[in-house]
């Protein structure tokens, strides 16, 4: 990969080819391609997957140089996709990794090119919302340096995903160790707060009016008790985005990948079905 290009990138399945599908993951805000262990492998069995650590996070570089704004970091993933040569893409893009994928759209749209074939946003950023402490503390630098620092990155792991889960009893020491250990790493925790400092776009309500222009279809994921993006920011979604499909899990709070593993896979599966999963028809054709 071009070496000025900071992704850290992996792929699994069947190669790329003319006509096939292929899913981008995007993974949420202090995540990394670790989100995805469970959607991954068996959307593999469907098409090529590109699993993305997004710049600042899991194993990508972090450089410090302040451009972590999600449109900066969507412009990434849509030169990841141009310089791969990517087509009939599905990006799959849970919370901040949403975001990204719908400011990706947008860059699409106007590339002109017909790239992106469909959207799964799990409980996705979008709109003007008060932000949930964990990135609202990214707008106080040297406190959220203490904490780290004090409190370590798994405790502050376990304490955020305590609170953002529906069933707290349901985090697992695999998960914790999962998420905190690239937190471990001090540039890691530096471009942490980059972002979290960015996270809304200056031009956030210019963007948010051209999504009624996305016409991909859409799969909106939710889980009914999201504490960190609410559920009526995929009610909003679900009434601008032209070819919404809306599914709300009753039991799941913001992170349905990690808490309804296999639900989330079946809603996904679905939608693909019925938007034309061209891969998963010729995987057992002969080239």
């Amino acid at each position: 990969m071009n070496a000025d290009l900071p992704l850290h990138v992996e792929t699994c399945g069947p190669p790329p080819r003319a006509g096939a599908d292929v899913y981008v993951l995007l993974h949420g805000f202090g995540a990394s391609a670790f989100t995805w262990r469970h959607l991954a492998p068996r959307l593999a069995e469907r098409g090529h997957v590109v699993l993305v650590d997004i710049k600042g996070f899991g194993s990508a570089p972090k450089p410090d140089d302040g451009v972590y704004s999600p449109g900066d970091l969507a412009e990434l993933v849509h030169r990841l996709l141009i310089e791969r040569d990517l087509s009939r893409v599905t990006l799959v893009g849970h919370s901040l990794g949403g975001g990204i994928s719908l400011l990706t759209a947008l860059r699409l749209l106007d590339e002109g090119a017909d790239r992106l074939h469909r959207l799964v946003l799990i409980s996705s950023a979008a709109y003007p919302q008060r932000l949930p402490p964990f990135v609202g503390l990214a707008r106080r630098p040297r406190l959220s340096a203490f904490l780290f620092w004090l409190l370590g990155p798994r405790r502050v792991i376990r304490v955020v995903l305590r609170k953002i889960f529906f069933d707290k009893t349901a985090v697992t020491p695999e998960q914790i160790e999962g998420y905190a250990d690239p937190l471990e790493e001090r540039a890691a925790r530096e471009a942490l707060l980059w972002v979290g400092s960015r996270v809304l776009p200056p031009d956030i309500d210019a963007l948010n009016a051209r999504f009624p222009q996305i016409e991909a279809p859409t799969l909106l994921i939710w889980g009914r008790h999201d504490l960190v993006i609410p559920l009526w920011v995929g009610e909003r979604l679900s009434r601008e985005l032209p070819r919404a499909e809306f599914v709300v899990f009753e039991r799941c709070g913001h992170v349905p990948p990690e808490e309804l593993p296999n639900e989330t896979y079946e809603a996904v599966a679905s939608f693909l079905d019925r938007t034309g999963d061209s891969e998963r028809s010729s995987l057992n054709r002969p080239p």
